[in-house]
This record gives C-alpha cells, sequence and structure tokens, in this order.
C-alpha cells in the first residue's frame, strides 16, 4: 500500500492501523489527519481517488464525508449563541415566526441542536431539487407537525437538520449556512470544507459509492449482528427511521455536481480530512492563531442534552448540542470526546482532555451510521499512542 503523507513520532501506531484498513476492512480511498494540542501530528492519505476508479488519491483530494459535517455545521448556532446573537433557550419562532406552526411554539433553539424538536420526517418528501433550492426545505420544516411533543424526547434529525439548522441560521444572519462558514470559519482556518462545492474547487472531489466489508474472519474486527429492532427500524418503510433518513426522495445522485454545489449541512459537507480535524482543533484551543470555541461554548457542545433510546436510530444514543458524544453507539476517544460521524464511514472529532482532533475521510461507504469499523481502528490507534 502507498501511503503518502507525514507521521510524527510517537503516533506510527496510526500510520499502522491506516494501512491494516485497506488490507483487512475493505478501504478504497481514504484519508487521516490528526491534531494534538493545536499541531498537525498525522496527515496520510491513499488508494484511490474514486470509489470505483484507478486514478490515485491526490494531497488535495476532497470528499462529500455525508453527516460528519453536522459537527461543522453545529458550530454556526454555537458561535452565534457566543457572539450574543442566539439564544439558545429561546423559542425557534422567535427568529423564524414561520417554524411555530402545527404545535412547534415552544421548540427552543437548543432543542434544534439535541435532535429534540421532533421533526424528524416529513409527512410530504421533498425531490432532489427541492431539497436544494433554499425555500422547499425549510417550508416544509415550517410546516410539519412533531413526530413527539417537542422537548421532551431524541430522535435523529437525519435530513430535517438541513433545513432546520441552515433557515435558523439565514434568519439570524441574512447569509446562508455554507457562506457563514466558507467566510467565517473555513477562511480564516485555511480549511478545505464546503457546504456547497464551488466550481473551481469541483475538480478535486472524487466519487464515493457503497462498498462490502469483507468477511469478519482476518478482518481484524468483530462484527456484530444488528439488533432485530435495528434491521426492522430500517426495513419498514413506514418507519420513523426510514422516513427520517428518506426526507428526501428519490435518493440524490450524491456525485452529481449539483448536489455537491447544494447547500445541505445535514449531508453533502465536502472536505478533506486535514480539514476536519483542523476546524476541530480549534474548537478546543488556538491552532496557527484562531480559536473558535470559548471555554463556556466548548462546555456546551459537549455536555449531555439527549440520551437513550434514539426514536430514529433505535439504538441509545448521546448528544450534546449539535454534537454526538462518546457512547457504545459511537465510541469516540473518551468520556469527554465530542464529534460527528457520516453514515458510511466519516468521521470528525475532538477530546480536550487529551488536545487531540482527528478527521477521517472515505470514499468507500460500508453500511452503518455511527461506529464504522475503519474509524474505529483509528481511534484505537490514536488511544494507544497516548
Amino acid at each position: 500500500m502507498d501511503v503518502r503523507g507525514t507521521v510524527a513520532p510517537g503516533f506510527e501506531v496510526v500510520r499502522d492501523a491506516f494501512v491494516r484498513n485497506f488490507e483487512q476492512r475493505g478501504e478504497r480511498g481514504a484519508a487521516v489527519a490528526l491534531y494534538h494540542h493545536g499541531s498537525k501530528v498525522v496527515d496520510l492519505w491513499a488508494g484511490t481517488r474514486d470509489v470505483d476508479g484507478a486514478e490515485p488519491w491526490a494531497v488535495d483530494t476532497v470528499q462529500i464525508v455525508r453527516s460528519a459535517g453536522k459537527g461543522i455545521a453545529a458550530a454556526v448556532p454555537l458561535l452565534l449563541h457566543q457572539r450574543g446573537q442566539v439564544d439558545l433557550d429561546a423559542p425557534v419562532g422567535t427568529y423564524w415566526p414561520e417554524f411555530k406552526a402545527n404545535g412547534k411554539e415552544r421548540v427552543l433553539v437548543r432543542h434544534l441542536l439535541a435532535h429534540r424538536s421532533g421533526v424528524a420526517a416529513l409527512d410530504t418528501t421533498l425531490t432532489p431539487e427541492e431539497a436544494a433550492d433554499q425555500v422547499s426545505g425549510p417550508r416544509a420544516v415550517a410546516e410539519q407537525r412533531p413526530q413527539w411533543e417537542p422537548g421532551t424526547d431524541h430522535g435523529y434529525h437525519a435530513q430535517t437538520y438541513s433545513w432546520i439548522v441552515g433557515e435558523l441560521v439565514r434568519r439570524v444572519t441574512g447569509r446562508t449556512i455554507g457562506r457563514w462558514i466558507a467566510e467565517e470559519i473555513a477562511r480564516p482556518l485555511g480549511l478545505d470544507f464546503w457546504f456547497g462545492l464551488p466550481e473551481d474547487e469541483a475538480h478535486r472531489i472524487g466519487r464515493i459509492g457503497p462498498v462490502e466489508p469483507p468477511p469478519a474472519e482476518g478482518s481484524g474486527a468483530l462484527r456484530m449482528r444488528p439488533k432485530r429492532s435495528v434491521v426492522d427500524a430500517y426495513g419498514d418503510p413506514d418507519s420513523l427511521t426510514r422516513r427520517a433518513f428518506g426526507a428526501i426522495d428519490p435518493f440524490p445522485d450524491e456525485n452529481d455536481p449539483g448536489y455537491r454545489a447544494a447547500e445541505l449541512p445535514a449531508s453533502n459537507g465536502v472536505a478533506t480530512a486535514r480539514g476536519l480535524a483542523r476546524c476541530y482543533a480549534a474548537m478546543i484551543g488556538e491552532v496557527d492563531g484562531h480559536r473558535l470555541f470559548a471555554p463556556a461554548t466548548l462546555t456546551l457542545a459537549r455536555t449531555e442534552e439527549s440520551a437513550g433510546p434514539d426514536r430514529v436510530l433505535v439504538v441509545n444514543t448521546r448528544f450534546g448540542l449539535g454534537y454526538m458524544l462518546h457512547g457504545p453507539s459511537a465510541p469516540l476517544l473518551g468520556p469527554g470526546s465530542f464529534g460527528h460521524p457520516g453514515r458510511g464511514g466519516s468521521l470528525g472529532f475532538a477530546d480536550p482532555e487529551s488536545g487531540i482532533a482527528l478527521g477521517y475521510v472515505t470514499n468507500g461507504l460500508q453500511k452503518g451510521v455511527t461506529a464504522d469499523p475503519r474509524a474505529q481502528a483509528l481511534v484505537r490507534a490514536v488511544r494507544s499512542a497516548l
């Protein structure tokens, strides 16, 4: 395996795990980056740029990271709160009056970020074109009746997160969330990260696609069968699970340039591994003179707001304000870690106690939402290096 990039002394075990992902866990093309106390200590890439191609992954290759982008999107309302522009305990209708319809008058901003608003699915699905037009999605979630009493329970807002959080940001700032991140986060930090891939960057993106994981024997990972309840939920077209993930119908072609150019913070963030890692590093400390979260904001991001059975994912999950927290269904580095996986593999997270921030990007999407075996192998390697 021709692995390119750099590894600082003491973190060679991460490179070893990255190589084994190709040898044992079905990796096609991927990159991993790691920051430690604000300094980059791992920056590796290997395999092919396209999941179905032969061109090598390059130093500047970017990929769609699906829900791993939710963690970057969540930083925006938290930073707006930090700047005094958003009250997390205010009703969403304070900023977006139309959202108050159909029993959502008491939905708070913090409910949106902690997946407690009750608007996890849509009664009427959106076409890919409607999902991307920045009008139909916000209108649909504003009109939607909640699937449970807001604030009383949680369920993963797999797709509706795009329009709920995106429209909140637009109402408060007058800018789309993609533009806000480009101007206020990505440009100052020098990040390769976008919601809405610019045309002049489109030549860098690789093709993603599904891949089957190898048999458990020789893979180096224990494969657990999903619980029957999880299998049933994903198999039932009328379940809240299927409806939440299927809010866009038909499912978009994720390799279509039009889809990549849309701003869908729930699902179509485009990034390098180092872009994810560098952003999380700036959330927990200073990176080249820049820091995103004040200590109080960092506490908000990783303080538990939701825990227990998730109405959509049908497993126990833990959320802070916009971030998944360390737990059995989404293992990160330790109890204080916070971040977000992307369905199929990609992952970004930070662990303030150790000063670690990790980004992992792949073009081979395996089954699973929160605990990809390749990402987990890298997390275990980081833990052993500390």
